[in-house]
């Protein structure tokens, strides 16, 4: 095995700088893959490509661990697919939306139908966004804000949950740096443990009601709020906004019911439980195989009770459920080849030393306590730039979680500081999946969308990285209500400084 030095970092740079020139993660993580491998194996490219399929990329695809993570995304999929095709989300909001009278009411009424979504983070704002619109509309609140409350409960609601694809892609990031260091912990209880810690998301997801409530706003979100009460000649102009802009609507139909909803939900809890808790969850430590085995039954059952529901209520036939099922499994072939290219990233860069050299130059110049601030900055810039949170976290977990072993920082607090900065710089992005998504929902121009969600998302930034310095002393879970107190202290002093003296 080489020492470690410094080339062994060759492989991750290539990954990370190729991901952000092109702005495409799987260029960058396979680049640094096949380079890798002809460092370990020799300069020729034919050898080595042949050594990356036989020796690095089919044992990770081969592997039963591997192979039962892309089959539960798989299922994922087709069951977000299907929820997303049913009807139920817009029937689920439409039903809201009947006792909504005020401004306040249809903004809280809004953040409530996109954390009832979470199970989609991408499908929030396609499904929240098109059956809100007409009510903000007539309430006049802009585009503007029904874009910046779609993102704010889209991804970071979706990453507090270890049951959707979110939590599984992160888990399975971690289960292969945990058992490269002989952690005894579960990737499940790991990323539990870290929730308290992802405080860019909660900080996102608690800053629409707090607006809300103290009736302000600031910023460029503040303009567009009070071009959106003006008149209403000159408020329907400034609702047009952009004539090139896709007006989406969400799938609709007139025999959908948010029973299509809740009842799988309900229905995927159930089955959880009965597969989990004769284990001793949530008490006790459930191995990542019955726990994504249990979560797989669930998805399946709770899909099948879906399509039967679908049909009972000619909302879809059976045959053509199945095929909308088959076609969000085919969806996730992109995150499957994400994760594939950054398991054998971080098996590359372990072979090479590429760990060992970034913890022996932590220790050597870096305060343990300081790790989670970095690690939340690096994972941020990389995010912003590139507009890949996951991106983000498939090279960042390979570099920061053995660096925290090494130099003893809080391990948990870092695997929230590298969760919370690839969000805050996917909230920042303008480039990002969940920005377009979010103003194709709102019908919002992207580049206002970007322009009035930034200053929030770099307050709620700033107040992260402050406490990501205090707990990487502490090591405190109770941060996050230091967090929070902060947010609506900054809150309250910006709407000070805004009132007329």
């Amino acid at each position: 095995m080489p020492a470690p030095d410094i080339t062994s970092l060759i492989p991750i740079a290539l990954a990370l700088g190729l991901s952000l020139y092109t702005r495409n993660v799987i260029v960058g993580l396979f680049t640094g893959v096949f380079v890798g491998v002809l460092m370990l194996n020799g300069p020729n490219p034919l050898t080595g490509a042949g050594i990356m399929v036989k020796e690095h990329l089919i044992p990770e695809l081969t592997d039963s661990y591997n192979a039962g993570v892309l089959i539960l995304l798989a299922v994922i999929g087709g069951f977000v697919a299907l929820v997303e095709n049913s009807g139920g989300g817009t029937a689920f909001a439409v039903s809201i939306n009947r006792w909504v009278r005020s401004r306040l009411q249809a903004q809280n009424a809004a953040w409530v139908g996109g954390i009832a979504v979470f199970f989609s983070d991408l499908g929030t704002p396609l499904i929240v966004g098109p059956v809100f619109r007409p009510l903000m509309d007539r309430l006049r609140i802009s585009r503007q804000k029904l874009a910046f409350i779609i993102d704010s409960t889209s991804a970071p609601v979706a990453i507090l949950v270890p049951f959707i694809g979110w939590g599984v892609y992160i888990m399975s990031l971690i289960y292969v740096e945990y058992e490269a260091l002989g952690i005894p912990e579960s990737e499940f209880t790991a990323f539990v443990r870290a929730i308290p810690f992802q405080l860019y998301a909660w900080l996102a997801v608690m800053m629409v009601p707090l607006l809300t409530f103290l009736r302000f706003d600031f910023g460029a979100m503040a303009e567009a709020e009070k071009v959106a009460q003006r008149d209403p000649d000159e408020d329907s102009k400034a609702l047009a906004q952009d004539k090139s802009q896709i007006q989406y609507q969400a799938f609709t139909h007139p025999n959908a019911k948010p029973v299509l909803v809740w009842a799988p939900l309900i229905v995927l809890a159930v089955v959880l439980g009965i597969m989990l808790v004769p284990l001793g969850f949530p008490f006790e430590q459930v191995s990542g195989t019955d726990f994504r085995a249990g979560l797989t039954t669930a998805y399946l059952t709770a899909a099948a009770l879906l399509i039967i529901l679908m049909a009972a209520l000619k909302v879809r036939e059976v045959l053509g459920s199945i095929e909308v099922f088959l076609n969000g499994m085919t969806g996730m072939t992109l995150v499957a080849v994400t994760l594939l290219l950054a398991w054998a990233l971080s098996d590359i860069g372990r072979m090479l030393g590429a760990a060992d050299y970034i913890a022996a130059v932590a220790q050597a110049g870096l305060p343990y306590w300081m790790l989670p601030a970095v690690a939340f900055v690096l994972a941020a810039i990389i995010s912003f730039a590139t507009g890949s949170s996951w991106g983000t976290f498939a090279i960042m977990f390979p570099l920061i979680i053995p660096t925290a072993v090494a130099i003893d920082a809080p391990l948990h607090v870092c695997i929230g500081a590298v969760l919370s900065g690839g969000l805050f710089g996917d909230h920042s992005s303008p480039i990002s999946e969940t920005t377009i998504l979010s103003s194709t929902g709102a019908s919002c121009p992207q580049i206002e969308h970007f322009r009035t969600q930034l200053p929030y998302a770099l307050f709620n930034g700033t107040i992260s990285l402050s406490a990501f310095v205090v707990t990487g002393v502490t090591g405190s879970a109770l941060i996050i209500l230091g967090a929070l107190a902060a947010q609506i202290a900054g809150l309250l002093v910006i709407r000070r400084m805004q009132s007329p003296s």
